[in-house]
Parts: C-alpha cells; structure tokens; sequence
C-alpha cells in the first residue's frame, strides 16, 4: 500500500495508510518511539493504532523489545486498561492496536485544573489500588506508573503505557542505556536493585501519583532527575496538602522497604474503612455530570460532536484544524495516551498471580481423549511448593515438600498413591530432587537432601534407605548411579537399583568438582574454576567405575549445558557472572569455538539441540546459538533472539521443532524453534506462600502432552499440539 503523503517538518510526515488491515483514518499524537492513529475494526469499534517510527523499525534489538512489550500488553488486557485488539510486531513497521478510549490523563487534568478535590483523592487511590491488583495478578509489574499513564476515563482510571521508556522524555539512564522509568514516581529499589523489583514498587509509584493529584507536585521534587533519585532513596517525601484521612495510607506506600508498603488488596481493605459512603467497586466520583462540572470531558464531547458533523469530511480535516474545527489538545492528548505504548519494555517485568484452586480439574477436551487437568500432591494447599517430576513407563513420578513420592496417571492427573513425608522440610529449596525410575526401583531424596531411598513404583513402599547427609546435598544422578560429593571433594558413586556404594576417589586434577550430567548420556562432566575465575577444568567421568576418559583445562569461567557425539558445550561467564559466550569443545581434537553473545545474560540456563544452543536469560531473553557450520551466515542460519517475559524461568526443553520451558509464575510456554515466535502460554499458578528461592522444574514432554508444575503446589498437563489454545 503506497504511504499518505503529508507535507510539514514532522518526522512523521510519511506515515503508511494501513497498519495490517485497519485504515489509519487521523493521526492522535506522536510519542518518542511511534505515532498513534485513529482506526476502526471491521465491526465500527474505534481503535487507537500505534505504528513505530521507521527508524526503530529497522532495529533489531527494538523489534524484539516490542515483541516483549505485546505480549505483556496482551496479559494486562482488562477492565482497567486498554485492551489489545491486535497487533503485529513482525510487521515491516511494527504496530499495536488497543480500543480507543476517551479522557485525559492525569497529568493533563491537574495542569488545566489544578489539583483534584480530596473526595475525588480518594476515588482515585481506591480506583488505581484495584487497578494494580488485576495488573499483578496477570503477572506484570508496571515500574512506570505516573500521571501521564493514568488516563480518567468515565468510568474509572486507566493505566496505560506497561513499562514503556522513552528516549524522549527521561533523562535518567541505567549503565546499559536504557530506561527504567520517571524518577520523581520511581521506587527506592529502582534506583537500588533494579532487576529485583516487584509490585510492591508499583505501590510506591501510586502513592507518588495520589500526592501530584492532591498537590501538584510530585512528593520528591526537583529539576535534576540525579537529585530526585538521592531524595527517593534517602529523603522523606513532601506530603503537605495530603487530606488527613490518606495521609497513613500515602506515607505506608512511600516506605523505603518495599516490604513495608501495603499490598493493593490490603489497601482496598482500609479504604473502605475511611468514609462510610465510599464503595472500591465504583468510580462514580468522576461520573458523566462531573466530569462536565470538573472540565474533565468536555473537549471530548465536542470532539465527539465535531466527528458526528463531519461525517462526510475526510478523516485528515476532521483532525488537522484548531480551534472548534477539530479534535482539542487535551483530547488528543488523553487519546494518546490511551495507546501512547511508544517505547521498548526493558521496564516491564513478569512476576506472576494465582490462579484457581489447586485441586484436581479438568478443562475443555483440546484433542480426542484427553482433557487438560491440574492435580495437587498435598490435596489442594497453595502454599508455595514446586513439585519435581519424571516422566517413565507411562506414568508421572513425582516428589515436592511434604510428599516422598506420587505416582500420577497422566492420562487424567489421579493419583495413583502417594507417600507423605519430610521430602525437603529441612531444606531451604522450595522444590523436590525429582524422582528417577531406575531400573524397576523408584530413587527418591527424602529428609531434605540427607536420605537416598529406593522404592517399589508399583506402591510406593521402600526397598532401601542410605544416608547421604555427607554429601551436604551434592548429589548428582548419573545413568543408573548416583553421585555424591563430601566436603573434601572426594567422590563416591552409588548403585542407583541397590543402594550400595560403587567406589570412592578423589578425581584428577579436582579438589571440588562439580557435576554436570545430561539425559541419555552414559558421560558425566566434572568442572572446577580456578581460583582466580581465568580457567577451567573439564572431565568426562564414566559413573560406572570412575575412570577419566578426557581432560581438558580451558580459558575462562565455564559450565558444560549439553554434549553431542564429538563436541561438550559450555556456556562462558564474565567477572559478574553473566553468560556473555557459548563455546564448542571438539573431544577429538581438543580445540574449541566461541560463539559471543550480543549482550551478557544474568544466571543463564541452556539447553542443546542439533548443534544449537538454547540460552535463557534470568530477565526473559531467549537466545538460540547456531553453532553449526564454519561460522559466518551459514552457521548463523538458526540463530535468533526473543523477549518471554519470563523472570527466573526453568532451564529449556526442546522436544522436535518445539522448545518449552516453565516461568517462576507457574506458566508453561512454547516456543517454535525455526522462526523463533511465540506458540502459546497457560496462565500463572501461583500459590499463598511468599515465593520460591529458585528456578522452577523444566517441563516434561511424553505422549503428546507437556507436564508441569507450578508454585501453587500443582502439576498440571496440556495437549502438545496446539499451544495457542492454552
């Protein structure tokens, strides 16, 4: 489609006449990082269409940021938000389209009228503390809430823009260069620990949004963002003219700890304590008559009106005039604020919501014969607790905290029997060693980590016991052994179907190795860093009897995610601990490759598969390594990168051209490992307790189903064969 030709110095001045199949009939605004358009859906619904600008189009590292960003838009779709109608970031020139919805924003309503009345204080804080509550429950964490992101709509606030940073209109950068958000409505921990922030942040934001509602004024004020983030960290907020009844409530949610800040629910509960007459399910304090009494909507009635007259004029004069001949300034900036998405989602992070209840249930059948269910070991708690699971002669084997052992049937997710325990009570993990079918002889870790027992898979009674306390919870399982490490490094290996030790040594070389072992690989791979991180030893161990069938001491910091035939793979760390590298380690000749990361990935797992090396990074980044071919485009061809929103997710799992992989939240994701695009996502499972301390389980693929389990205390099970319907 040829582009509308548009004259004036607006960078925007060619701008295309569709985004996909909507006509962009009038422009609304322009942001840092895109125009916003006014469409319609086939159906008449007005829709607000952001395009990016042509020049972040052609950015790699953008596209995949906007990609990020959809898929976190399309989790926040609700009542208190602009839902996502569509969108195509693959697009030449990416773009979003959300329903179009009327008012101004926050910021635009105090600067035309000055701050809002103390009722209508209230109104606000109870209409954005149950906003917030559904955002974090569908997993995200705002981490840019401000006024401009507030929009007043008739019927209730809106929150807009998840966690978008622009170039811009902030000053404040991190050492990588991207944004993290608007200082003056900033939490401590964002200036502090900004990987590590959660919804208690979004809290603090809002209270610093209810104090420029009242006042004006932000609660930490001055022209140098560098001088505002020291008073965000170290200074007490400025809360004069804070109506005396939310002044508690506001100065809880400015607590420097965001331990200290009430959670959104808690601060519905003492809302409605405060007025007799106030109601957290309404908004009515800016209804349709005040808002006209107030100055909120006129404008945008009269735009309203002014659309209905021009019926028959063109879409770029209806909107290009000024004065009453055309959409007003405040209009068009709450429309464009209503989809002002216009920046990358290096601000946005997942952290997850509950989801039901944990008891067995089943949903609409997604194939002939089987129906997707979710089962509880412990009978239905929610208390925080991943089960570790293996998959063998067609039937679930299982083991979380407070349960030794379950087998499930997976057809139905019915318990079969299960022995209650002391499975990982005195271990600070939050999920079980899972159980290994060895041999006829189910091989369960109980008493948090210091007892190996043997037990019979057809009722779950023991066959053996063996305390491994020694091994102060290294243990590693290797083909039909297990292996166990003591603290002066000497290693032992026991018989995986007896129980009984195998041999004791000490390895080559190694004063304390540490294991790696792969599924169906008879090789378990020692590695030990040097102590000043500049090399590594690397040893193929035959868990059988111990013997050495290679060494090979390596430069750098190295951990082995995965062999093939002829080669280990190892994934490089850099003096923070980040994986900046993967590297190929040829057994036959000893020399290796280096394939370089674009950019360093915090506490990265990997997975390997043909040659390519599936890397997740702690904040969501999906990397895939090709490391086939002899290098240059060819060996490349596979290679890609994705943004999955997924904080502290499993290791991966790549079953045929599928990868799969679980998300601290309880989501179980897909992933085609050709184009590199999403699949489909279940939605979060988390429990009551107050989170889990580790990675959760790498899913489980059998039969055409994927296992998994999540912080609910659940495993669950869904039809592999068409994740979008997850």
């Amino acid at each position: 489609m040829p582009p509308v030709r548009r004259t004036g110095t607006d960078p925007e001045a060619e701008h295309p006449e569709y985004a996909g199949q909507y006509r962009l009939e009038g422009r609304l605004g322009s942001g840092g990082m895109g125009v916003v358009h006014l469409s319609r859906s086939t159906s008449g619904m007005r829709l607000a269409v952001k395009v990016v600008h042509e020049e972040f189009a052609k950015d790699a590292e953008f596209r995949a940021r906007f990609r990020q960003e959809v898929a976190a838009a399309r989790l926040v779709s609700g009542a208190f938000t602009a839902p996502v109608v569509d969108a195509d970031p693959e697009a030449e020139r990416p773009w979003m389209a959300t329903l179009y919805i009327p008012g101004p924003t926050l910021a635009a309503f105090v600067k035309r009228n000055g701050p809002v009345a103390p009722a209508q204080v209230r109104y606000l804080m109870a209409g954005l503390a149950e906003a917030l509550r559904d955002i974090h429950r569908a997993g995200v964490v705002h981490r840019d809430l401000k006024p401009s992101n507030v929009l007043l709509a008739a019927d209730g606030p809106k929150v807009i823009d998840f966690g978008i940073s622009r170039p811009s209109d902030s000053e404040l950068r991190t050492e990588t260069g991207k944004l993290i958000g608007t200082p003056p409505f900033m939490a401590p921990e964002q200036f502090r620990r900004p990987r590590s922030v959660g919804p208690a942040a979004d809290v603090f934001a809002m209270a610093s949004v209810l104090v420029h509602a009242a006042t004006g004024r932000s609660p930490f004020d001055s022209d140098s963002p560098y001088i505002v983030a020291y008073q965000v960290v170290h200074d007490e907020p400025e809360l004069t003219g804070i109506p005396a009844d939310l002044l508690p409530l506001i100065r809880r949610c400015l607590a420097k700890d965001p331990d200290d800040r009430p959670t959104p629910d808690a601060l519905m509960t003492e809302l409605r304590t405060i007025s007799a007459s106030y109601d957290t399910q309404t908004f009515s304090a800016f209804d349709v008559e005040r808002l006209d009494t107030e100055g909120l909507i006129p404008a945008q009635r009269r735009a309203a009106s002014e659309e209905s007259r021009s019926a028959g004029e063109s879409p770029s004069r209806r909107n290009s005039g000024s004065g009453g001949r055309g959409m007003s300034r405040i209009a068009a900036v709450a429309a464009t604020s209503a989809l002002l998405i216009a920046g990358g989602v290096t601000a946005i992070q997942v952290y997850g919501g509950p989801f039901g209840d944990a008891r067995h249930t089943a949903s609409t059948a997604s194939s002939v014969g089987f129906q997707p269910w979710s089962t509880s070991l412990l009978g239905g708690t929610t208390e925080n607790a991943l089960a570790g699971c293996t998959y063998a002669t067609h039937f679930l084997f299982c083991s979380q905290r407070g349960v030794n052992a379950a087998k499930v049937d997976p057809r139905n997710g019915l318990l079969q029997w299960s022995v209650h325990g002391d499975a990982g009570v005195d271990d600070v993990r939050k999920s079980s060693h899972p159980p290994v079918l060895d041999h006829g002889v189910l091989r369960v870790v109980t008493r948090g980590g210091k007892r190996l027992e043997g037990l019979d898979p057809a009722d779950g009674k023991s066959i053996w016991a063996l305390d491994i306390s020694a091994a102060y919870g290294a243990f590693y399982d290797a083909a039909d052994s297990v292996l166990l490490v003591g603290r002066d490094g000497s290693v032992t290996a026991v018989d995986g179907r007896t129980g009984t030790e195998r041999w004791h040594k000490k390895l080559h070389g190694h004063s304390l190795p540490v294991f790696t072992t792969l599924q169906g690989s008879a090789t378990a791979y020692a590695t030990e860093v040097s102590d000043d991180g500049k090399h590594t030893l690397v040893s193929s161990v035959d868990p059988a009897d111990g013997k050495l069938s290679g060494q090979h001491r390596l430069d750098g910091d190295l951990d082995v995610v995965g062999a093939s035939a002829s080669g280990v793979y190892l994934a490089s760390s850099d003096a923070y601990s980040r994986t900046d590298a993967i590297l190929r380690l040829d057994l036959r000749d000893g020399t290796t490759r280096r394939f370089p990361l674009a950019k360093p990935l915090d506490a990265a797992q990997a997975v390997v598969r043909d040659d390519v090396v599936y890397v997740l990074g702690y904040g969501g980044t999906l990397l895939a390594v090709d490391t086939g071919g002899s290098g240059g485009s060819k060996a490349r061809a596979r290679s890609w990168r994705l943004e999955t929103s997924v904080s502290d997710g499993s290791r991966p799992v790549v079953v045929g051209d599928r990868l799969y992989l679980s998300s601290s939240d309880g989501r179980l994701l897909a992933v085609d490992t050709e184009r590199g695009v999403f699949l489909g996502q279940t939605k979060p499972r988390l429990g009551d307790g107050p989170g889990n301390t580790e990675s959760p389980p790498s899913p489980l693929v059998a039969d055409g189903k994927v296992f998994a389990t999540a912080p609910d205390g659940s495993v669950f099970a869904v039809d592999a064969e068409d994740p979008s319907r997850w």
